[in-house]
């Protein structure tokens, strides 16, 4: 009996050029549920923090992203203002608390991946140009380097979910798939996953 791991083997073609690679079929589902929950992890403690703390009784300690909007865009970003403008407006707090812990709590249980996935990356797409100390003149310094850092990261890592359809890997999307009417639209099906 062989107790070699079963590959498989995945022709493509990326930037106009053919890749061919072999891939562990056995290691590649841990991989990509793996990374699934801990990205949504990361997202679900990040949007639960806040909600704790905006629900606080005493309204003093109650989160709002106007304190980072107006006070911690690093000097040289040159979208200052435009963050600025969205300091104090309800719908911004909302999105940031709700938005980070439905998305967390969707990725770890893969429901709607390629959906949660999409929002998260954008999410993290403004929280990166949120974190930027120059322009593009400046070569797009971020704290840290240039151009990538976490926020970037973390967008790449759930573009990757997204498109494998990672939620159909022991999450709730694999179930959900399987109803008529999810087969019977499309547009459903591109959302799951």
């Amino acid at each position: 009996m062989s107790t070699k791991t079963p590959t498989r083997e995945l022709d493509t073609e990326i930037f106009g050029r053919e890749a061919h690679f072999e891939y562990s079929e056995h290691w590649l589902g841990y991989a990509l549920v793996s990374m699934r929950v801990v990205m949504g992890w990361v997202l679900l403690q990040g949007g639960l923090t806040k909600l704790i703390t905006y629900l606080d009784a005493n309204p003093e300690n109650n989160w709002t992203a106007s304190g980072f909007l107006l006070h911690a865009i690093p000097e040289g970003n040159p979208l200052t203002g435009f963050f600025a403008s969205m300091a104090g407006m309800p719908l911004v707090d909302g999105l940031v608390m709700w938005g980070l812990t439905l998305t967390g709590l969707g990725l770890i249980i893969g429901a709607a991946v390629r959906w949660n996935a999409f929002w998260g990356a954008v999410m993290m797409m403004f929280f990166w140009a949120a974190s930027l100390t120059g322009g593009i003149m400046a070569g797009l310094p971020v704290a840290h380097g240039w151009v990538v850092d976490d926020h970037l990261v973390y967008a790449a890592l759930l573009f990757g979910l997204g498109a494998v359809g990672a939620g159909r890997i022991l999450g709730v999307d694999a179930i959900v798939e399987k109803m008529a009417v999810v087969q019977n639209n499309r547009w459903l099906r591109l959302l799951l996953g």
